[in-house]
Formats: C-alpha cells, sequence, structure tokens
C-alpha cells in the first residue's frame, strides 16, 4: 500500500520552534558576554511554565514519526503515527498509521490503527482494502471477502481496481486466488468489457491460466471488443495457440483499426514468429509517428523488403506534421536501405546539433562520402565531428572505430591497427576499442595479439560475454585447445544462453570435439534464430560430414541469401564441393 504523508502544517510550525530556540540562545549568549566592569545584578524574574497544548503535543508527535519515516525506522514511525493518530481529528494521521503498520506486518498495531481510521472515514476505499489485506495476512478469509465484496456493492467506478491492488499484495497467491474465484463472477463483473479482461489480466499474473482463459473467453463471448480480443489472442499465444491467436488479432483490428496498442502487439507477435513483413504490414495500416516509422524500418529490414522499405520512405516523405531531427536521421536511414544515398546524406545533413541522433547522422555521412571515393571530404567531415564531441569524450571512442573501419575497407589494416592502438593509449580501459583490434589481429591470423586483447577485457570483466565467446570460438576454429575453448564458450553461454552467435559457437566447438549430433542440434537453433552465411557455413559443414549433404546444399543456399559475399561460407562450400 502507498505510504503517504499528512505532514503539511509542521514544518511551518517546527520553523517557528526553531526561532524561538535561536532568539533564545542569543539571550543567552548575550547575558554571557558581561565586560569585567562591575553592574547591578538585575532581579530574578520568574516566570510561569504552562503545560503542552493538545494541539502542540500532536505536532510534536508527527514531527517524531515523520523523522523516524525519512530515517526509514519503519516500525518507531508506524508506531509514532498510530499514537498520534488516537488524538487526531485528521483520517490521513490515521491512514498513514495503518499503512506504514500493514508495510511492516505488525498486525495488531494495523487494527488499531485501521479502527481509527475507520472511525474518522469509514466510506474510504482505502479502509475496505486495509481491512482486507489484514484479514488475508491474518487467515481470515471470509473477513476479507466481505470487505473485498463491499466494493463491489458500493457501485464505485471501477472497483476492480482496488480489488486488484489488494490480491496482488498478498503474499500467498493461493488465498488470493480463493477470492479471486468468488469475486468474478458475472454478476459482481458487470456488463463492461474492462472488468472482464482485467480480472483475467489478475488470474494470470497469480498462476490461474485456466481461471484467466475462461474469463478472457467469456469476455469475449459477450462482448466482442477489440480489448477482449487481444487479451484472449495473447493468452493463446502464451498456449501456443499461434493461430487462435493471429484470427483474434485480427478480428480485435477488425473492430479498432487505429489502436496503436493492438497494431504493436499483433506486429510483435508476427515478429516472434520471424514474420517480420507481416509485421511491417500491420503497423503501415492506420495512425503513423516516429515510433511506427521506426518499427517499421526496423521489421523491412529484417526482412530484407524493398517493397516495403520503399513504401515507408514515400509515406514518410508525405507525412506533413512537423520534422524532428529523430524523423530526418529515420528518413536518412531509410534512404540508404534503399540505396539513395545521396538523398541519405541529405537528410542527415538537416538533423540539428543539439539532437541524440547528431553524432550517428553525422557519421553515417561519413561512411557514405567514403563509399562513393570522396576520402577527402569523409576525412574532413570526420575532424568536424571531432571538434564536435571533443577529444576525452566518450563519443570520441566511435570516431576512433570508425577511422580504422574506413581503412580496414581500404584494405590498410596495419594504419587501422596504428589508429586502433593510438586509441587504447587514450583510453586504456576502453573495451571497445580492445576488442576491435583483437579481432583484426585474429583476422590476419596474429592470433597471441588478439587473445592478449581479449584476455584483458576478461580479466577487467569476467562477465564479458562477447569476448569470453570470442576467445572461444577463435581457439576452436584456429588450434587445438578445444576444452579450453568449449569451457570459455560454455561460460559465456550461461550469461546469454539465447544468443545466435554463442550458440553457434557451441555447436562448432562441439563439431571440432566430435560431437556431430549435439553440434547439429545447436546450429540449428543458432542458424533458426540468425540464418546468416557463416552459421549457415558451419550447420552445413556438420550435416556434410553426417552424409546429409542435400540438406547441406540447401542451408547454404538458404545463407547465400542472406549474404552472397559471406567469406566463411565460400571458403567452406569451395573445399568440401570442389
Amino acid at each position: 500500500m502507498q505510504i503517504k504523508s499528512p505532514f503539511r502544517h509542521a514544518r511551518r510550525n517546527c520553523v517557528c520552534m526553531r526561532l524561538c530556540l535561536m532568539f533564545l540562545l542569543v539571550g543567552l549568549l548575550g547575558a554571557c558576554a558581561t565586560s569585567t566592569s562591575p553592574r547591578k545584578v538585575a532581579p530574578i524574574v520568574v516566570q510561569s511554565v504552562h503545560p503542552v497544548s493538545r494541539d502542540d503535543d500532536q505536532l510534536l508527535k508527527l514531527i517524531a514519526a515523520e523523522m523516524a519515516l525519512q530515517r526509514n525506522d519503519m516500525q518507531a514511525a508506524a508506531r509514532g503515527y498510530s499514537d498520534a493518530a488516537e488524538s487526531s481529528r485528521d483520517p490521513e494521521v490515521a491512514e498513514q498509521a495503518t499503512r506504514l503498520s500493514i508495510a511492516i506486518k505488525q498486525w495488531t498495531l494495523a487494527r488499531q490503527s485501521l479502527a481509527r481510521w475507520q472511525a474518522l472515514a469509514p466510506d474510504a476505499i482505502g479502509v475496505a482494502q486495509a481491512n482486507a489485506a489484514i484479514a488475508l495476512a491474518e487467515g481470515q478469509i471470509e473477513q476479507a471477502f466481505v470487505a473485498l465484496d463491499q466494493l463491489f456493492q458500493r457501485k464505485i467506478e471501477n472497483p476492480w481496481r482496488p480489488v486488484g491492488q489488494v490480491l496482488m499484495g498478498v503474499e500467498d497467491s493461493q488465498k488470493a486466488l480463493i477470492l479471486l474465484r468468488r469475486l468474478a463472477t458475472p454478476e459482481k463483473l458487470g456488463a463492461g468489457d474492462q472488468e472482464w479482461v482485467a480480472m483475467s489480466q489478475l488470474a494470470f499474473k497469480l498462476g490461474d491460466k485456466a481461471l484467466a482463459s475462461r474469463l478472457a473467453s467469456d469476455a469475449v463471448a459477450r462482448f466482442k471488443s477489440a480489448d477482449a480480443l487481444a487479451w484472449s489472442a495473447k493468452l493463446a499465444l502464451d498456449q501456443g495457440d499461434k493461430d487462435t491467436a493471429r484470427r483474434q488479432y485480427a478480428d480485435a483490428l477488425k473492430r479498432d483499426p487505429e489502436s496503436l496498442q493492438l497494431r504493436s502487439g499483433y506486429a510483435a507477435m508476427l515478429a516472434a514468429e520471424r514474420d517480420f513483413a507481416g509485421a511491417a504490414r500491420v503497423l503501415a495500416k492506420g495512425p503513423q509517428n516516429d515510433v511506427i516509422y521506426g518499427a517499421r524500418a526496423a521489421y523491412s529490414a529484417r526482412a530484407a523488403n524493398r517493397k516495403l522499405q520503399s513504401d515507408l520512405y514515400r509515406d514518410i516523405q508525405a507525412d506533413t506534421s512537423l520534422r524532428s531531427g529523430k524523423r530526418y536521421y529515420l528518413l536518412g536511414q531509410v534512404a540508404e536501405l534503399i540505396d539513395k544515398d545521396a538523398q541519405a546524406m541529405e537528410w542527415y545533413a538537416q538533423v540539428p546539433d543539439d539532437d541524440d541522433n547528431w553524432l550517428e547522422a553525422g557519421i553515417r555521412r561519413v561512411v557514405l562520402l567514403d563509399k562513393q571515393g570522396d576520402a577527402a571530404a569523409a576525412t574532413a567531415r570526420l575532424s568536424e565531428l571531432r571538434l564536435g564531441v571533443g577529444v576525452d569524450s566518450a563519443s570520441a571512442v566511435q570516431l576512433i572505430l570508425l577511422e580504422a573501419e574506413m581503412l580496414e575497407r581500404k584494405g590498410k589494416s596495419e594504419q587501422a591497427m596504428a589508429v586502433y592502438s593510438r586509441g587504447i593509449d587514450q583510453f586504456p580501459s576502453e573495451t571497445q576499442l580492445l576488442y576491435a583490434r583483437a579481432m583484426l589481429a585474429i583476422e590476419h591470423e596474429d592470433l597471441a595479439a588478439g587473445e592478449r586483447d581479449l584476455r584483458t577485457i576478461i580479466a577487467a570483466d569476467p562477465d564479458s560475454a562477447d569476448a569470453l565467446n570470442a576467445l572461444g570460438y577463435t581457439l576452436a576454429d584456429r588450434t587445438d585447445r578445444l576444452s579450453e575453448a568449449n569451457e570459455l564458450i560454455e561460460r559465456a553461454l550461461k550469461l546469454k544462453p539465447d544468443e545466435p552467435a554463442i550458440l553457434d559457437s557451441h555447436g562448432w566447438v562441439q563439431f571440432r570435439l566430435g560431437n556431430l549430433d549435439e553440434a547439429i542440434k545447436l546450429l540449428r537453433q543458432a542458424f533458426d534464430k540468425q540464418p546468416d552465411g557463416e552459421v549457415a557455413a558451419h550447420l552445413g559443414e556438420a550435416l556434410w560430414t553426417r552424409g546429409d549433404k542435400a540438406e547441406a546444399r540447401r542451408i547454404w543456399e538458404q545463407g547465400k541469401e542472406k549474404d552472397a559475399d559471406d567469406k566463411v561460407l565460400a571458403e567452406t562450400v569451395k573445399r568440401l564441393t570442389s
């Protein structure tokens, strides 16, 4: 339960008390600062001491309770507020006392404070909630039911909200479900789909999927609303019934085609099934904004669907709403996807220098200039970016990586290595630079140098899954240190169990160890998640070795469709089929 503070006027009174105390201290200091000259002693005046009034005593109790709360002494705060509530006419004080007592599970004190709160505000929704929460904690199921049932009997708006808040806060979910099953009846849920859906969602959260499905099905049958259909689709997906989920999402969208939540949920479901083109098409229908445009771009890119990308580019260009830096950047990205590099550079140039995407837009301009062969313009733009970000900023690392990658693409590996090394001298603990230098060294057969950099990363961060995997795969692929390689890769896999690259490494080391069936199983998992050229090369080689040559060729062809220029795939196919 939320803890609120009724401590409103005490701060001003406390300031007055401090001022009075200050004046008393000033008087005392003045009295002490006497000169050495003889003076007459003033007569002593005896002042009367009046008892503290009830209101002043109340204020002091609140101050003490609030101070205890601020120093996180919940026990003292609860006792203090409970004590103050007994003599206070403010229901907020009693409410605070009750909530604090429940938070620390002091049920006797909670009952005492609740009685005071109920006397001061008998119709407060929180009183019924607190009564139910305390009863549930004490095992009084029937009393808790009566308290929650009263909320439905009052006919308040959305009674399922306070009921759900109580049941979600119960430590014993079985007790909560006993109440939910009694409360979630047609009579109490009424004639609105929101209540039915909400109680179904609550049942799902509490672990009763059967009740959740029954309530969802009833909601669909009664209301056929978009919300009921969408929630029922999610439950069907949870049960593995993808056909029902698709059908219900489609029905929901017919009833509410402009719902961003529905379209996003349906698109996410399609993307989970790797139907990225379908996900992009779902989002293309209905109102658009920058978030939807971005999701469409991501899905169409993963689908490698040129028509969807061209349609998206046309739609964003036609949108007459105010263009933000984010939209200019997205226009540049989509233009690149459809090979309109000149237009992409124009869009990137319009990203303001105070926008979050300014640096990335600048980097893309450098890449495109370099791609066009205008090395001088690319170098000049890179220098401008360096001035913009500063030499010691974290962004400077991105520019070092960019410069080295541009050199690598031109085949200038020694110069790229020198750029990485200068960057590491400037940023010695920057793992991105160490990792990039390691990969370049390994690519050029300097395994010792690559291993040193990767082990430096692992020494600084033993949980660096990428470094563990890179080193493990390198040892598995290029050395006979297979046991050590397997250990490194398994450490990486524990950190990222679903990462396709690590699954591929694990499958490859099992292949090198001779565990062919296990290798194929792991490589299939990796290929299902990431059907790129290198994974296709590994899976195909394992299948070829087992004698499944037709399937191996089919896998290789799929890999070529994704990445026709993959060097590992080309070398593997040539080596095995020549």
